[in-house]
């Protein structure tokens, strides 16, 4: 086999018509390091590439869905966790694809991927959602191991929009509001994942350490934006114009925790 290499790798910045509300004092992360809690800036920055990865064998295919559809029962919008040791033992080959992110993120000056924990995640699209509240101490990224299904990782508040194909590769930040949805499309609709449609995207993904300066550097992370109501506070969360905020998960707009999941801070993302 010869050697797997990255092709055309992009920064992929904010879109023209991103709000001028998009600044570190206006969207905060505040996560945990060591025992307390401290604040930054949420980038809006993704990095991204298109790797040259091999296609998973048939019978390994055939596996997670299996997996996805008998003990996960995974339905539109959810993301969940496969046994990554078993496609592993049954796909020695799965190795070229971790070598090819990793060759991929060291060209970039990022943590090396044998330090962070790895996973193996299926999803039928995914629900607008942001991950500060669990992983605000991370940046994600992923590699994408299906074919093209249609669908696109959609950053609804900075109008990035990058279509998931076999070795698509993105580094982002957990507190960006995200989802996988239809190409074309910009809200989340569970009828666009009907049964019998073919649209299960399979990824790796690693927690990058967002403390670690170089990813800092590289997404723009800014520390200690709200040092005052970081000491406030006891537990992860993301804040947008002083306030803190959760995400429609149709929509992608911003909308205030506990309110049933409907926009009510008169703030869209779209």
């Amino acid at each position: 086999m010869s050697p797997l290499s990255p092709l055309a790798p992009a920064l992929v910045t904010p879109a023209l018509d991103t709000p001028d509300l998009v600044t570190p004092e206006s969207h905060v992360s505040f996560f945990r390091s060591g025992e307390a809690l401290r604040s930054r800036s949420v980038s809006a920055l993704v990095l991204t590439a298109t790797l040259d990865v091999p296609a998973p064998p048939a019978k390994v295919s055939a596996d997670w869905q299996r997996e996805v559809s008998l003990n996960l029962a995974l339905v539109p919008g959810d993301v969940e966790a496969l046994p990554l040791a078993r496609t592993r033992a049954r796909w020695p080959e799965l190795r070229h694809c971790v070598q090819a992110m990793s060759d991929w993120t060291r060209t970039l000056g990022l943590p090396l991927l044998d330090d962070c924990e790895l996973a193996l995640m299926a999803c039928r699209g995914a629900r607008y959602h942001h991950d500060g509240a669990q992983y605000g101490g991370a940046a994600f990224a992923n590699l994408f191991l299906s074919e093209d299904r249609g669908l696109d990782l959609y950053f609804p508040f900075t109008g990035q929009r990058i279509p998931l194909v076999r070795g698509t590769a993105v580094v982002f930040d957990t507190g960006q509001p995200h989802a996988v949805i239809e190409r074309g499309s910009s809200g989340f609709d569970a009828a666009h994942f009907a049964p019998g449609r073919d649209c299960t995207q399979l990824f790796l993904t690693w927690e990058l350490p967002i403390e670690n300066l170089a990813l800092a550097r590289a997404l723009g992370i800014v520390f200690d934006t709200e040092p005052a109501c970081a000491l406030q506070l006891d537990e992860e969360q993301v804040w947008f114009c002083g306030a803190r905020v959760s995400v429609c998960p149709d929509s992608g707009q911003w909308c205030a925790p506990g309110s049933d999941d409907k926009p009510s801070l008169g703030l869209s993302s779209l």
